[in-house]
């Protein structure tokens, strides 16, 4: 007798992390902002302020609309099983804490007139932890040196050309944040 297929919650901390921004997301819309400006987005507040801490970490789960939204999270649902399967759960979720807190530290002190909200420094914290994942010790993989020529690059031309509202700095940071896990991780 066959057994009857059954859908499974492969990735516990990607999965409840794309359903959490989600329903922030919903939030956001039906607030008009004022969840993402009280929660969900970090800024220069003041440090008197105890939503100030707690933004530095849940600023990730907020996104500015839904192609944001969207673009994160088909990144996190390809590259995150793969890496939770690989590393563990905990070690997925200090990634997304380190990069939050990372992230949301150094807009506070370099960038005061900046608001950031969004998934993006995890995914690129995603993406160079996925580029060490056949590390072998005494060798650095041709492919984590190119995605880092390539992403470095790609985040300095436009940080310095183009005007958008996008954080650049965020994305270097999340990449430095994910080679820093890769690299420890797959030395173990």
């Amino acid at each position: 007798m066959k057994k009857g297929r059954s859908i499974t919650y492969n990735s516990p901390v990607v999965l409840t992390f794309v359903i959490l921004s989600f329903a922030v997301m919903v939030a956001n819309y039906m607030t008009a902002g004022l969840s993402n400006k009280l929660l969900f987005m970090t800024y220069h507040s003041s440090l008197a302020s105890p939503l100030t801490y707690v933004r530095m970490f849940t600023h990730v789960l907020g996104h500015a609309g839904w192609s944001h939204y969207i673009g994160n999270m088909m990144y996190l649902l390809l590259l995150g099983p793969m890496l939770e399967e690989k590393y563990g759960s905990r070690a997925i979720i200090e990634v997304i804490l380190v990069t939050g807190l990372v992230t949301g530290i150094v807009t506070w002190v370099l960038f005061p007139g900046i608001a950031l909200c969004g998934a993006s420094g995890v995914v690129f914290a995603f993406i160079m932890m996925t580029s060490f994942t056949s590390f072998k010790e005494g060798e650095i993989p041709l492919t984590v040196i190119l995605v880092a020529i390539i992403f470095i690059g790609q985040q300095v031309y436009e940080g310095l050309l183009v005007q958008d509202d996008i954080s650049n700095m965020g994305h270097i940071l999340g990449g430095i944040v994910g080679a820093i896990a890769g690299y420890t991780l797959n030395k173990k």
